[in-house]
């Protein structure tokens, strides 16, 4: 069974969300740190924006946060390009008659948005997304109970992943973890490197 993440390891979407927590910070006079990063980042909204309630003490709601969080991303999912070699890395895995599904943090509808415009939906038997499960990718639970959904064992699974939180949750669960590079969290591939089974800079590297 193949899982595979979406910002980050599907599509080139990373950028996206630093922009927009570097905005809503500065809205509220803020400043973007390393303990907001790693609060936030590869998290389901409901926990980052109860994470950021705390860490800025603000008075907003979560719901609030998360609306404005909403409109500055905007639709920008509609146009989020593909990673290289993903559309034939899966082709090539689907010809092998490979399961395949997502598991991510990514918001649902701006999953769904990408998914569309690549037409990338015909791979995957399901999607599963971290904010609706109420799980968090960078603890084991959430790939127990997505592997006994699916009807396999985690050590049956293979999960690609650009987090090194959710690759080293997703190894402790007992999976096969390959790291993706991302190039806007260059800094962590060395940490990458060491926590997954294999890394990868592209999936050309699979074809």
């Amino acid at each position: 069974m193949l899982l595979f993440d979406m910002d980050g390891t599907l599509i080139n979407s990373n950028g996206i969300w630093h922009d927009v927590d570097v905005k809503f910070l500065e809205n509220h006079g803020l400043p973007y740190t390393q303990e907001y990063y790693e609060g936030v980042a590869h998290t389901a909204l409901p926990l980052a924006a109860v994470f950021t309630k705390e860490y800025g003490k603000l008075e907003e709601s979560c719901e609030e946060i998360i609306a404005e969080w909403m409109d500055l991303a905007g639709d920008l999912y509609h146009t989020v390009p593909i990673k290289a070699g993903v559309r034939e890395y899966l082709d090539k895995c689907r010809a092998k008659g490979a399961r395949m599904a997502v598991l991510t943090s990514c918001v649902p509808s701006h999953c769904r948005d990408a998914l569309e415009s690549h037409g990338l939906n015909e791979y995957f038997e399901e999607i599963f997304f971290a904010q609706e499960m109420g799980l968090d990718k960078r603890k084991s639970e959430i790939y127990c109970k997505v592997a006994a959904q699916l009807g396999v064992t985690p050590e049956e699974c293979t999960m690609y992943d650009d987090s090194t939180a959710a690759c080293r949750a997703a190894r402790e669960a007992g999976m096969e973890v390959v790291g993706v590079y991302d190039d806007f969290f260059r800094g962590e591939w060395e940490e990458l490197q060491a926590i997954c089974h294999r890394t990868i800079r592209s999936f050309e590297e699979l074809l």
